[in-house]
């Protein structure tokens, strides 16, 4: 296939701006290119990155409103990777405010300026459903902050509403609803979600790991996972009332891994606490603890450190190929080869190697979803 993906996206933070610069750096890779590094596929279906166009944005913060889409993602709080120094493209997409609802926590304006969100309540927001049908909007990208329940239905809405595919990167389960995906099913319009498990990130070592154990007949008796980081996302998860859905979608990632769940009190997974200066790294401590031939013990610790939003990207940017082909498909609802190979709570969990076959099936078609 060619042609352009027309893309919008909903929350431009550090995820976005890391998608939107490596849009920018890969843009001169074709199928010709030999293994990149940060790439899972060159090419996907014919399309190339610089297939990816961005044409309609929404935010709500009082710095990035106004700008230009390509100004915007520098702008504070944004604190990730640098890739590139300046993005040439998308200056005439002009950031448009979105709704607030619930995607600001209060508790945000208890930290300074340069590390939270800001909202100008005197202006107004626009109607999502009506930018995405004006733009040309294909697909719609949720990037909202953790815990926007409200924000997540009402952007997941405006794509039913305008006929454009969703990719939910956030764990406000739409795609694993299976009322909610019903919806995007019976209208013919495919989705992919939900929560991105990220390219080599914390809940993936984790569950390929616990699987190992497993796989290898050990019996894991505990396991913890816990992540610190310093960019707004965990800013945003400093209040843990936001973050029940982030909880179960990290645990069931790695849960569903297992032949047996562990019992509830024998895992903890999930972030941990906001430390500033670590801007968008993000540190996880891992944990397993088991016993093997004999009822020897057998404990198993790592430490992984991670630019996170740059692991977030390297996912999404496969997720918009694949819901482009399902577009050109005529495929509609969820995509569950892509779903679970790149996120945490897809509609059904598959083991990595699996999703990964499925993906690949999928790219040459020969399977429909």
């Amino acid at each position: 296939m060619t042609g352009k993906i027309k893309v919008a996206i909903a929350g431009i933070g550090n995820c976005a701006s890391s998608l939107i610069q490596g849009c920018e750096f890969y843009k001169d890779v074709d199928a010709s290119s030999k293994l990149v590094p940060g790439l899972m596929h060159n090419v996907i279906g014919g399309y190339k990155v610089s297939d990816i166009d961005f044409v309609a944005a929404f935010d709500v913060d009082k710095r990035k409103v106004g700008k230009p889409l390509n100004q915007a993602i520098y702008e504070k709080p944004n604190n990730t990777y640098e890739i590139v120094e300046k993005v040439p493209k998308w200056e005439d997409v002009i950031v448009q405010k979105g709704p607030v609802l619930d995607g600001v926590a209060d508790h945000m304006a208890e930290y300074p300026e340069d590390v939270s969100f800001r909202v100008n309540e005197s202006q107004k927001p626009v109607d999502a459903t009506k930018v995405l049908k004006e733009s040309g909007a294909e697909i719609l990208m949720n990037y909202m902050p953790v815990g926007s329940e409200k924000a997540t239905q009402y952007y997941a809405q405006a794509a039913l509403d305008s006929g454009v595919a969703f990719l939910n990167c956030i764990p406000s389960f739409i795609v694993s609803d299976p009322e909610w995906e019903k919806k995007f099913k019976d209208k013919g319009i495919p989705c992919a979600g939900c929560d991105i498990k990220a390219e080599v990130g914390a809940t993936i070592t984790h569950r390929v790991l616990a699987k190992l154990f497993d796989d290898r007949g050990v019996k894991i008796n505990g396991t913890y996972q816990l992540n610190v980081g310093g960019n707004t996302d965990f800013l945003n998860m400093a209040r843990h009332d936001r973050l029940k859905y982030k909880r179960i979608s990290k645990t069931d990632a790695v849960q569903s891994n297992l032949q047996v769940p562990l019992e509830a009190d024998k895992v903890h997974i999930g972030p941990s606490d906001y430390v500033p200066w670590l801007r968008d790294r993000k540190i996880c401590f891992c944990r397993i603890e088991g016993e093997k031939f004999g009822r020897a013990p057998v404990n198993l610790e790592f430490r992984l450190q991670v630019e996170d939003s740059a692991n977030s990207a390297g996912c999404t940017i496969d997720g918009l190929r694949c819901l482009k082909l399902a577009l050109d498909r005529g495929i509609g609802g969820a995509l569950t080869s892509i779903s679970a190979y790149i996120m945490k709570h897809p509609p059904q969990q598959y083991s990595d190697p699996e999703a990964r076959k499925m993906v690949e099936e999928y790219i040459k078609g020969s399977r429909e979803r």
